[in-house]
């Protein structure tokens, strides 16, 4: 159960006071839809209202705090004229400016011969002061309310700062003390704040240095989101281990069997995979571990070889992907190879026919199947395995802690492999896994050529079609990634269905359109359409950066690549060069570039190494949405700045390795407060792993 006391923190924000369903799905989607992302909602930068001159003193372009007189409102004869309040001091005159105005509003907050303090940016027209639309109007009694430094938050189209502050402050008024969850003696040290003073700090800074990541009340915060995400994994980890684990121990021979059919050797970095999970499958512990493996580095293979260890001891294996496109690529990859060790494979998706379905259900339950890959589809009520061994989960971020467990619950003591093809730097390993045991693979298959990366300005577009037409003339086939589905007013993009139309009259009946939007069976028509070569031009957008192999795809065109995140390019290039054909990737980018995207699109050019790449994103991008962090299964941090505050990941994670050895059901006091910290941060299903939780 929530403490009591973070309720008031978990209603939606729609009971903060001026915030109706409007406003709400507004703040909603900038923000979050409870009170407490409020609270995590920072100030990217601050006002200072605290200068008040009198009018002859205001300096144009500068913000400042004026008292005046009203005297007159000029209202406009046509919708095209601006309304004006001609006001002024001892000093001189001030106009305030309002486009499309509403009369009765106005008249009502600034009545004709009464005293106002407006505070807003002073600009110089025809010679005299002018502010255009004051942020604020208050009565002479009320002065004190703006002269004071304010706040900046960020924004989302369709709301301004008045309204956000007034949620921010709402939410501040229902944020309780709480019992501090910190190291005492820790605390003190590093000289940081209570949790609730922290909270009153960081959302009235006073200067520019309490805005920086390293303010005392910013680091507080900070540390106590990565104490929850850290704490949460190790609850979660521990509980993983102290189940009982069984020993797995294969004799070998189905494995060279399949070994013996690959048309290629399996790379170092693949056999030394194989051999880490090998070992860790034999020892009476249960394995979590993680194979981390570049865009085409084999993940699949390794993952096979250490399901069909589970096989040779007699029992099952299964694994799960996030999406059937994935699912069915791992099938397509595995049934040979599974055929040729005389193993029995099986693929089930939500998709598949009722008759289809039951057999392979019953196939599992009775033993007479070896392996399956699927979907969620495997974690349904009425799938049962006869002994399940080992579960390995593909990208595994898209699936929550309570699907994994599902997975595992299916078998006695299940070994899991969990599979991202996102190269992870360490620091934000350490956040999204703690100290999970991994195994990278760091080569590409032999044969397999470097891609020739190219930038290319967007007014060269003709050049380039060209280009892809000389390739589909030889038979080559081409990717082509839009950022955008259809046309928006807010961004001048070429979009997928714009592009599609153009390169149609230039290839009739070759070009294809893949998008997020259509139907999952449109999408898998046009993939299957393209896997055979009906299709030699794929228009798309990023649906395909994840588990699509088309090795005779040889272009991979992406039009604005400046405004793609550095993973997210690196993930769609490795969508081509995947046969023994030389592969092209050309970067088509908008000027000017700003200095971030030219580095961006450089170590594009320089580096195919996922691990360097992902290393630059972090470094590029410092804090924000780090490597994309919905697609690489990092955790969604609001107050953790990675570039910033590594130092205190490493304290959080020493910390809560401590707690959970000393206090592992938190039942102390220290432990009762720390629980209310996981849920403050939403971390409930690390507290329903505690026996008393």
């Amino acid at each position: 159960m929530r403490p009591i006391a973070l309720t008031p923190l978990f209603a939606q924000i729609t009971v903060l006071s001026g915030i109706g369903p409007r406003l709400g799905k507004l703040i909603g989607k900038l923000a979050g839809e409870s009170v407490v992302d409020m609270l995590w909602h920072l100030p990217s930068g601050l006002v200072d209202r605290r200068h008040a001159p009198e009018v002859a003193g205001a300096r144009p372009g500068e913000v400042a705090t004026l008292t005046v007189v009203v005297e007159e409102h000029v209202v406009p004869r046509s919708r095209r004229q601006p309304y004006r309040v001609r006001c002024s001091d001892e000093t001189g005159p001030l106009t305030l400016t309002w486009f499309n105005g509403r009369q009765d509003w106005l008249e009502g907050l600034l009545p004709v011969g009464e005293t106002r303090v407006v505070s807003g940016r002073v600009e110089l027209y025809q010679g005299e002061a002018q502010m255009t639309h004051p942020d604020h109007i208050v009565p002479l009694d009320q002065r004190d309310t703006i002269l004071r430094v304010e706040p900046v938050y960020p924004l989302t189209a369709g709301l301004t700062q008045k309204p956000i502050q007034k949620a921010i402050a709402g939410a501040l008024e229902r944020a309780p003390e709480l019992p501090d969850w910190l190291d005492e003696a820790y605390a003190r040290k590093q000289q940081w704040p209570a949790w609730r003073a922290a909270l009153d700090q960081v959302h009235a800074p006073q200067s520019a240095e309490a805005l920086a990541p390293q303010a005392p009340a910013r680091r507080r915060l900070a540390f106590d989101e990565l104490l929850a995400s850290q704490l949460a994994l190790q609850l979660v980890r521990r509980r993983e281990r102290t189940l009982a684990g069984r020993a797995i121990a294969g004799d070998g021979r189905l494995r060279a069997k399949a070994l013996a059919s690959l048309p290629f050797t399996p790379t170092a970095s693949q056999i030394r995979a194989i051999a880490e999970i090998e070992a860790e499958l034999g020892r009476p512990e249960r394995m979590i571990r993680l194979l981390q493996g570049d865009v085409g580095s084999g993940k699949t293979l390794v993952a096979l070889m250490a399901m069909l260890v589970a096989v040779e001891a007699g029992a099952q294996a299964a694994l799960m992907a996030p999406t059937e496109i994935l699912a069915r690529q791992h099938y397509s990859t595995m049934a040979p190879i599974a055929e040729a060790a005389g193993v029995k494979l099986a693929l089930l998706t939500g998709r598949d026919g009722q008759r289809q379905k039951r057999a392979t259900i019953q196939a599992l339950a009775d033993g007479t199947l070896d392996l399956v890959v699927g979907t969620h589809a495997l974690v349904q009520e009425d799938v049962e395995f006869a002994d399940l061994a080992l579960a390995v989960v593909d990208e595994q971020h898209r699936f929550g802690v309570a699907q994994r467990m599902a997975l595992s619950s299916k078998g006695r003591a299940v070994d899991l492999l969990v599979m991202t093809a996102t190269p992870i730097p360490r620091t934000l390993m350490l956040a999204a896994y703690g100290d999970l045991d991994v195994s990278k693979l760091t080569e590409k298959p032999a044969g397999r050529l470097p891609i020739d990366t190219r930038t290319v300005a967007l007014d060269r577009l003709e050049e380039v079609v060209g280009a892809v037409g000389r390739a589909v003339a030889s038979g080559a086939q081409v990717y082509w990634v839009c950022p955008l589905i259809e046309e928006s007013e807010e961004i001048d993009l070429n979009n997928a269905e714009e592009r599609f139309a153009a390169l149609s009259q230039r290839f009739p009946g070759r070009v294809g359109l893949l998008h997020g939007r259509q139907k999952s069976a449109e999408r898998e028509a046009t993939m299957a359409a393209f896997a055979s070569g009906a299709l030699s031009v794929l228009v798309a957008t990023t649906v395909i950066e994840v588990g699509v192999d088309v090795p005779n795809a040889t272009v991979m065109a992406i039009e604005h690549a400046e405004r793609f995140g550095l993973a997210q390019l690196h993930q769609l290039r490795g969508r081509v060069g995947r046969g023994t054909a030389k592969s092209t990737c050309l970067l088509l980018y908008a000027g000017p570039l700003g200095e971030t995207a030219r580095a961006r699109l450089a170590i594009m050019r320089e580096t195919e190494d996922g691990f360097r790449i992902a290393e630059e994103d972090l470094r590029l991008r410092g804090g924000g949405e780090l490597l994309g962090t919905r697609q690489s299964g990092l955790p969604d941090m609001r107050l953790v700045d990675f570039g910033a505050h590594s130092d205190l990941l490493e304290a959080a994670r020493d910390d809560a390795k401590l707690i959970v050895e000393r206090d592992a059901e938190l039942e102390s006091a220290r432990g009762q407060a720390l629980r209310t910290l996981l849920y403050l941060f939403r971390r409930d299903e690390a507290v329903r792993t505690l026996r008393a939780g």
